[in-house]
């Protein structure tokens, strides 16, 4: 008899140990899948996020007029990449997208009217936001996640300075700051302008499409609802010192399919023949956001 009630007694115990068990593993359940469905339910799909990344086009070259800070609409921001003490911006927020974007020292670019074009032209219920890691002077491999050391480690000074800003990979830190900002939108593109420093490379859309298919790759993207859009260069008929490089730009979709060239021609250009005016970044960018548009329109059926 006293054996069975030990036995009894131990069962009973075994029992409630395992009840006590389920009943944890129930609990944590419920809080994960809360957790879960909270992270889902903050993620605002009105708010369309844009990745930019290039060289000095991309990252604004300095002068900015007045016009440019004036009738940014409240729906269109920027996520401060970087610190910008003149601006009162601190790293790792959205702000309204009065230029600079980039930098605080950069100037206007692409960017900048294409955010305006979009929510110009966008239900009032769609914020658009941009994010913005581009380095002048840089040729294409430095946004090379698995070969840029190289490239970094032989740059100019004044560059390096650049990339440090970035901690030392432009390219991760671009990713690191898209994964922090997904959890308040949706990624819907990537503005590239980029190939000066790459002139005449016939590899160049190759090396694209490695970057980009590793952008899409680290951040769980799809490349049908991630559209590529790449700009030209300052054109021929503005006497752009690298109009030539535009032929393999224009090249471009042959090796991505989700990619979109956005044409320079008739953009006003800088007397250095590398740099569009202020007046020929306003164009361009409209025109970045004229060849998005389209593309956004069966994301916007959806949401019907």
């Amino acid at each position: 008899m006293k054996n069975e009630s030990i036995t009894t007694l131990t069962l009973c115990s075994g029992l409630e140990t395992i009840k006590l068990f389920a009943m944890k593993l129930q609990i944590l359940f419920s809080l994960s899948l809360m957790f879960l469905t909270s992270n889902v339910f903050s993620q605002n799909t009105n708010k369309f996020i844009f990745l930019c990344f290039g060289q000095s086009n991309m990252e604004g070259f300095p002068g900015i007029e007045p016009q440019d800070k004036q009738l940014v609409q409240d729906r269109f921001e920027v996520w401060a990449a970087v610190d910008f003490p003149n601006q009162s911006r601190s790293k790792g927020n959205w702000y309204p997208a009065i230029p600079p974007l980039c930098r605080p020292n950069s100037g206007i670019s692409p960017a900048d009217y294409f955010g305006r074009t979009l929510v110009s032209n966008l239900p009032p219920s769609i914020h658009v936001g941009v994010i913005n890691v581009a380095v002048a002077g840089c040729k294409i491999e430095l946004f090379d996640k698995d070969n840029y050391q190289s490239y970094a480690s032989n740059a100019a000074p004044w560059m390096k300075k650049i990339i440090e800003t970035y901690r030392g990979s432009p390219y991760q830190y671009l990713v690191d700051a898209a994964k922090l900002a997904q959890k308040d939108g949706v990624i819907k593109g990537i503005l590239l302008h980029q190939g000066e420093s790459n002139v005449n490379d016939r590899e160049w859309p190759n090396k694209v499409k490695s970057i980009y298919d590793n952008l899409l790759k680290d951040l769980n993207l799809k490349a049908e609802e991630t559209p590529l859009l790449a700009g030209e260069l300052v054109n021929a008929d503005q006497k752009g010192a690298c109009a030539s490089m535009n032929k393999i730009i224009d090249e471009l979709p042959k090796t991505i399919p989700t990619a979109h060239v956005v044409s320079s021609q008739g953009c006003e250009g800088r007397g250095d023949h590398l740099h569009f005016t202020p007046a020929g970044y306003r164009e361009l960018g409209k025109r970045y956001a004229e060849t998005m548009l389209p593309l956004l329109s069966p994301t916007l059926d959806k949401g019907k």
